[in-house]
C-alpha cells in the first residue's frame, strides 16, 4: 500500500509539471517534448527518484505523452492535406529504425550521457532560434536518397534520445531546404507518430524490471505522469498560446532559444556539479 501523503505529493508535483510544460509548449508552438523532458526531470528530482533513472523516465514518459498528441495533430493536418506525405512515406522505415537503435542504446546509457546529449542539441537549437534568419538556406529542395534516408534515421535516433517528437529537428531540416514552415510543421506531426510509438515500446523494454523505478512505472514510462500530463497540458496550452499572440515572431524565437540555452546550462551543471 502506497502511503497517502506520498501519493498526494507525487500527484501534486506531476500536476504542476504538466501545467508548466503545457503553458510553455503553447507559448512556443511546439509539441512539448523539448519542454516536457526538463520539466519532468525536475519533477522526478523533487520526488526523490534515483539519479540513475530520472532522465530515462523523463524521456520515456515524454515520448508516451507524444503518442496521443501527435496522432491528433497529424489527423488534423492530414485533413487539410498539409503534410508532405511523400517525405513521410520515404521515412516510414528509417525513422522508426533510428528510434529502435536509440532504445537499444538507452538500456546501457547513463543519465549523465542522456543529459549531455539533450544539452548539446539544446544549445544548437537555442542558438539557431536566437540567430535565425529567413535567408538561411542549404538548398532549394529536399535532398534525395541516401541523404534523405540518413537524415530521417538521425532525426529518429536523436529525437528518441531526447524524448521529443522530432518537430524541432524536422522543421529545421525542411525549412533549411526551402520548404514553407507551415508544411514543415504539418509534416512534423507525422514524424511524431513515427517516433513516439516505437519510442514508447522501446523505453518500456529498456527499463523493464529496473529496481530503482518509482511507483506506477512500467520500464521508463511513469503512468501517473502520463495520465496527469496529457489532459493538463491540453487544458493549459491555450493559455500559453494566448500569451504568444502578444509577442512577435522574433520575440518568440528569441524566448524559446534562451529557454533552450537555460535548459542546456542546467543539464551541464547537473553533470559537472
Amino acid at each position: 500500500m502506497v502511503p497517502i501523503q506520498e501519493l498526494i505529493w507525487f500527484v501534486s508535483v506531476l500536476a504542476v509539471a504538466g501545467a508548466v510544460a503545457g503553458f510553455l509548449a503553447g507559448m512556443f508552438g511546439i509539441g512539448g517534448g523539448a519542454i516536457l523532458v526538463p520539466v519532468l526531470y525536475q519533477a522526478f528530482t523533487l520526488l526523490g527518484a534515483p539519479e540513475s533513472v530520472r532522465m530515462h523516465l523523463a524521456i520515456g514518459t515524454s515520448l508516451a505523452v507524444i503518442v496521443p498528441t501527435s496522432i491528433s495533430s497529424f489527423r488534423a493536418h492530414h485533413r487539410k492535406k498539409a503534410p508532405d506525405m511523400k517525405l513521410l512515406k520515404s521515412w516510414i522505415i528509417v525513422v522508426p529504425l533510428g528510434v529502435i537503435v536509440a532504445s537499444l542504446l538507452v538500456a546501457d546509457v547513463s543519465g549523465s550521457v542522456l543529459r549531455a546529449i539533450f544539452a548539446c542539441i539544446a544549445v544548437l537549437v537555442g542558438l539557431r532560434m536566437i540567430l535565425n534568419r529567413d535567408s538561411w538556406r542549404l538548398g532549394s529542395d529536399l535532398p534525395k536518397n541516401p541523404v534523405r534516408a540518413l537524415t530521417g534515421f538521425i532525426i529518429g535516433l536523436l529525437s528518441a534520445l531526447m524524448g521529443v517528437g522530432g518537430g524541432v529537428l524536422n522543421n529545421t531540416f525542411m525549412t533549411s531546404f526551402g520548404r514553407p514552415v507551415h508544411q514543415a510543421i504539418a509534416t512534423s506531426s507525422g514524424v511524431g507518430v513515427l517516433i513516439s510509438w516505437p519510442g514508447l515500446i522501446g523505453y518500456i523494454w529498456a527499463g523493464w524490471g529496473n529496481p530503482d523505478l518509482p511507483m506506477f512505472s512500467t520500464g521508463y514510462v511513469n503512468w501517473i505522469a502520463l495520465v496527469l500530463t496529457v489532459p493538463i497540458t491540453m487544458f493549459v496550452a491555450p493559455l500559453g498560446a494566448n500569451a504568444a499572440h502578444r509577442m512577435n515572431k522574433r520575440q518568440l524565437e528569441t524566448a524559446f532559444g534562451i529557454f533552450m540555452l537555460l535548459v542546456a546550462a542546467r543539464f551541464f551543471w547537473s553533470i559537472w556539479a
